[in-house]
């Protein structure tokens, strides 16, 4: 008993307390240090280090080059993994570099032989976030989607006048010549990789048929039941 008392006593009570504080010290407080100052950066995305919500752009080499570590005036990104936030005001902004697509319009294109078309397509892209694709991405363009949607438009409205035939080739050709034509152009104007172009529906509008038919003259009742299949 003399020694619980003791225990109990001034000395003793502030050794407990003491001890415990060191304990919830160790137990909580550095970790949640840690936490602070640790930021995980997950697959799928990059970090993009900012200072005042504009991106760091890097102003020295790197004393350890790495194969993404960019150059003198290259945006900071970082890769997925665990990495220091020192000193605390600095953050990291999140850029999605997972794949997305966007739907153009419907639209009546004409092929080179006169063959309109009814084109509902989309296209597959991704933000690039390194150097001066991200800036534009970033700070330049105020709608990607709206910007990128229009170069792609005008490149497939261009591969479809020159085809030939009244049916359009596979997704793939199609794919591979309006990547061919307006790449560049996308990435330079909206900081956005172009994956793919995909021509998802296809038909023939009134107006063609309409013209088939008036081209067709010779044809008296063929004529007459495609312009009543008008009505």
């Amino acid at each position: 008993m003399d020694m619980l008392l003791s225990m109990l006593g001034g000395k003793g009570m502030s050794g407990l307390f003491k001890t415990g504080t060191a304990i919830l010290t160790i137990l909580l407080v550095v970790p949640a240090l840690l936490k602070i100052f640790i930021v995980t950066v997950d697959e799928g995305w990059a970090a993009i280090r900012t200072r005042n919500g504009k991106p760091i752009i890097r102003n020295r080499p790197q004393r350890r080059p790495t194969s993404r570590g960019g150059a003198v005036g290259e945006v900071v990104v970082l890769d997925p993994g665990s990495h220091g936030a020192f000193p605390l005001f600095y953050w990291y902004k999140l850029i999605d570099v997972r794949c997305r697509a966007t739907d153009l319009p419907a639209r009546e294109m004409t092929g080179a032989g006169g063959h309109q078309h009814r084109v509902h397509a989309s296209f597959e892209w991704r933000p690039i976030p390194t150097g001066r694709d991200l800036r534009v991405f970033e700070l330049d363009v105020v709608n990607v989607k709206e910007r990128a949607s229009n170069i792609v438009g005008a490149a497939l409205r261009d591969v479809i006048r020159g085809l030939d035939g009244a049916e359009l080739p596979h997704n793939d050709e199609i794919s591979t010549r309006v990547i061919a034509a307006s790449a560049d152009e996308v990435r330079r104007a909206c900081g956005v990789e172009l994956v793919r172009v995909m021509v998802t529906g296809d038909a023939l509008t009134d107006g063609y048929l309409l013209s088939a038919a008036l081209r067709d003259s010779d044809r008296g009742a063929e004529v007459a039941a495609a312009l009543h299949a008008l009505n």
